[in-house]
């Protein structure tokens, strides 16, 4: 998780791509930005902030450096037209909804990137477009949306990208458009590596921020027992994405000990970085619980893998999302009212 580089966009070989980001919230409206600055026609379908970004244009504030670009913002896609790439940064929780969503702007030689998290996430779309023209992307970046078109920019900001096929040679020409609007890019060895790899993380911050009852990551490291729980998620994420890599015939492996050193210390440089979940949950917004908690401990018992403290979080973050909705009855003020002294003994 590496600083964006300083020297901003560079050059794209294949010219100048028409780009259309569904779902511009924080995510895809800084990346979506980038690509505007680095020379791309892109448009946004969106629905917050649409008349200020068509307006004002976006305005991204980041510690690399603030910049402001002009982009296209339209209501939906239909109006996008038919693009070259289409990024898809819509929460996971709205994955049903992805097709009608981002079809309208796919025609023949469209290619799309799902920069989304969580497992599972590429088969749904390469269920209905093909594997050959869907790509994964996984978002190592700390940050946020303020008012209209504002995006605060917080750190980090790399993305590591893969093929739902593992064809290296679009992976790469991905890459280069990325590298164009100066995205710090891995190429992960396969697009299973890059989404568990991606899970180390947000397995256990975004699972602790929700089931600890609304912390950031700081407040998180700081407590002894909540540190050690992540730790053991995190190793169990690792073990079962190795499993998982090693049925799936790659020979590519994660190292708990290089991942646990290297999270751990990123996360020590955020602050006490509010997570996308908490935030999410704050807010009494759907949670991606499924995505990020539960296709991974499903893919762990199906692969016979024991990840105690993942199906943990994952129950614990499952029911407090459905309580804070209103989806699962709890005690209320009023329930317990007078309950402070025990009853009265009753004789038989």
């Amino acid at each position: 998780m590496a600083r964006l580089p300083e020297s901003g966009p560079g050059p794209y070989p294949f010219g100048m791509s028409k780009i259309v980001v569904v779902g511009a919230g924080a995510v895809g409206g800084y990346y979506g930005g980038l690509l505007a600055r680095g020379g791309h026609d892109v448009t946004f379908v969106m629905r917050s902030g649409l008349e200020e970004v068509r307006e004002q244009g976006l305005d991204v504030r980041s510690p690399n450096g603030d910049f402001h670009v002009r982009v296209g913002a339209v209501a939906s896609t239909a109006e996008a037209g038919v693009a070259d790439w289409v990024v898809c940064s819509l929460k996971a929780t709205a994955i049903d909804e992805a097709e009608r969503l981002v079809r309208p702007a796919v025609g023949p030689e469209t290619r799309i990137l799902a920069l989304m998290n969580g497992l599972g996430i590429e088969e749904r779309f390469a269920g209905w477009a093909g594997a050959e023209r869907v790509f994964g992307g996984m978002a190592f970046v700390c940050i946020n949306r303020g008012h209209g078109g504002v995006i605060h920019h917080l750190e980090y900001g790399r993305v590591s990208v893969g093929h739902a096929g593992d064809d290296a040679a679009q992976v790469a020409e991905l890459a280069a458009l990325l590298r164009s609007g100066g995205v710090e890019v891995v190429e992960a060895p396969n697009l299973r590596y890059a989404r568990w790899e991606k899970l180390c993380w947000n397995i256990p911050f975004n699972g602790l921020s929700v089931a600890s009852g609304g912390l950031g990551t700081e407040s998180i490291l700081k407590d002894p027992l909540l540190a050690a729980t992540g730790e053991r998620a995190m190793r169990e994420v690792v073990a079962a994405a190795n499993a998982d890599l090693e049925a799936a015939g790659s020979t590519a492996r994660l190292d708990p000990e290089d991942v646990v050193a290297r999270m751990f210390g990123q996360t020590k440089m955020m602050g006490d970085y509010r997570t996308s979940m908490v935030i999410d949950y704050v807010l009494g917004r759907p949670l991606e619980v499924e995505a990020i908690l539960g296709e991974p401990s499903r893919r762990a018992a199906a692969l016979g893998v024991a990840v105690p403290t993942v199906d943990a979080l994952y129950a614990l973050v499952r029911n407090a999302d459905r309580v804070r909705r209103g989806l699962q009855p709890a005690l209320r003020v009023e329930d317990v009212a007078g309950e402070d002294s025990p009853p009265p003994l009753r004789r038989e």
